[in-house]
């Protein structure tokens, strides 16, 4: 166990080989982590629950959700947008807080699920595998592991993702740290009357949890339930429901159909709070080039 807790915490580096072909299995020391932070959310209930807790907990929620969705997916795995060099590690290090492994694991393994959606070759279709599979497992197999580092090429340039993506838990530790040094504060207790274990609880825990499980469930849920505005190949679904969850993913099956759109409301009725947030960051020049819904896709879907 010493020597896979030393191969975590400083892995080796990535390299342009292919993992060892072979069925995916659970490396269930890969589970410990996220079984631990949601029997610790459970302290959450030795403690009374205030305006504050909650205000704290949106906050941590929807800056990392839009760093996930801007920049894990929109920027990083399809390149909708354009940015520059320390914008785009600053988003990568705000959604690398999430847990949910660095910039370019991510993006290599979405740009995987896209060419292979639904397919035997998916690592995580409901469809194929187990809802639970699909939703939570797949990530923590041994083959999930490594950085498929021929599908971000053009990422690898970058030394400091390289970094990042090597030591994606280093953005947890500092955000989980800070969350209890603020709580500490003493200015900060008495502004908010938060201790240091409710700000990590509520400013860490919790939110980190449902960022899990709103992520997750677009490869599972949005795989499975709500409506087709285009015929795909494959079983993404438009969610609503899921849209609001997570600041404009849920519109699926539009972006399984146009990934390219920095836009996945591909109509005006289609909440898109990412896109609205990038479009408010362009006109401070923070981003630029937003790739727009071409005509002919939007002629295409069925209203």
């Amino acid at each position: 166990m010493s020597f896979s807790i030393l191969k975590w915490v400083c892995p080796p580096p990535e390299t342009f080989d292919d993992p060892p072909a072979g069925d995916a299995k659970v490396e269930w020391f890969r589970c410990l982590p996220y079984v631990v932070i949601h029997l610790a959310a459970l302290l959450a209930l030795l403690y009374p629950i205030s305006f504050a807790c909650i205000l704290i907990a949106i906050l941590s929620y929807a800056v990392r959700m839009f760093s996930i969705t801007a920049f894990y997916h929109r920027y990083f795995s399809h390149r909708t947008f354009k940015t520059s060099r320390l914008v785009q590690f600053l988003g990568a290090f705000v959604a690398c807080s999430s847990g949910q492994r660095g910039p370019l694991w991510w993006a290599a393994h979405h740009r995987r699920h896209h060419r292979h959606s639904d397919t035997e070759e998916d690592d995580h279709s409901p469809h194929t595998k187990s809802f639970l599979w699909s939703h939570t497992l797949w990530f923590m197999t041994d083959y999930a592991v490594p950085t498929f580092m021929k599908e971000v090429r053009d990422l690898a340039k970058f030394r400091e993702l390289l970094f990042l993506n090597r030591f994606d838990w280093i953005p947890v530790v500092v955000l989980a740290s800070s969350c209890y040094l603020l709580g500490e504060a003493s200015w900060f207790g008495e502004w908010t009357g938060l201790t240091g274990m409710t700000t990590l609880i509520w400013g860490f825990l919790i939110p980190t949890i449902a960022l899990y499980h709103a992520t997750f469930a677009i490869n599972s849920i949005a795989h499975l339930f709500g409506s087709r505005r285009f015929e795909t190949g494959e079983g993404s679904r438009n969610n609503f429901l899921l849209a609001l969850l997570t600041l404009g993913e849920g519109w699926h099956n539009n972006h399984h159909f146009y990934p390219a759109s920095a836009r996945q409301g591909f109509f005006k009725w289609e909440i898109d709070p990412t896109y609205y947030l990038l479009r408010l960051m362009a006109l401070f020049g923070l981003v630029r080039d937003l790739r727009p819904v071409p005509a002919w896709v939007k002629d295409k879907a069925v209203r």
